[in-house]
């Protein structure tokens, strides 16, 4: 039989009964309801929110500061030119989907870039948003050609 979702099921011994708590003395969890006695944790609507320690200083409070996250920073997809040596044959077109398309840029992001680190050996007709000069004088010497995308 073929597994499918309807069709799915814990294996034995995996569910267990939920505790029922709050239900006399002979179940053994009565009264305080498995919460211990007084306290904010004991009574019912507590919440606690992520990384409160009691009023005692927090540990990202007491950890020091460094730099600074710029949120307006570009996330450039960077693809090498030894890549593009390996990955595709003489006369192809290298485009940011066919990258993304054969795994070779998980994610297009911002856009992206073109660096020359190896070297390039076939005319390739490469499409992207950036290229370094190396990549651009390194793919044009190969007898490519380059095209940038405006964003």
């Amino acid at each position: 039989m073929a597994l499918g979702l309807h069709n799915l099921k814990a294996p034995s011994g995996a569910v267990h009964r939920p505790k029922r708590v709050g239900r006399g003395p002979g179940s053994g969890h009565g009264k305080t309801a498995t919460r211990g006695h007084k306290g904010q944790k004991s009574r019912s609507g507590f919440s606690l929110r992520p990384g409160f320690e009691g009023g005692q200083m927090p540990l990202i409070r007491r950890l020091p500061k460094r730099g600074f996250t710029n949120a307006f920073a570009k996330q450039w997809a960077e693809v090498n030119l030894d890549v593009l040596e390996a990955a595709f044959e003489a006369g192809a077109e290298v485009t940011p989907a066919i990258l993304h398309k054969r795994g070779i840029v998980k994610k297009i992001g911002d856009g992206v870039v073109i660096l020359g680190r190896g070297e390039l050996t076939k005319p390739l007709r490469v499409v992207a948003h950036r290229f370094s000069a190396s990549a651009r004088e390194k793919i044009l010497a190969a007898g490519g050609s380059v095209q940038v995308i405006a964003r």
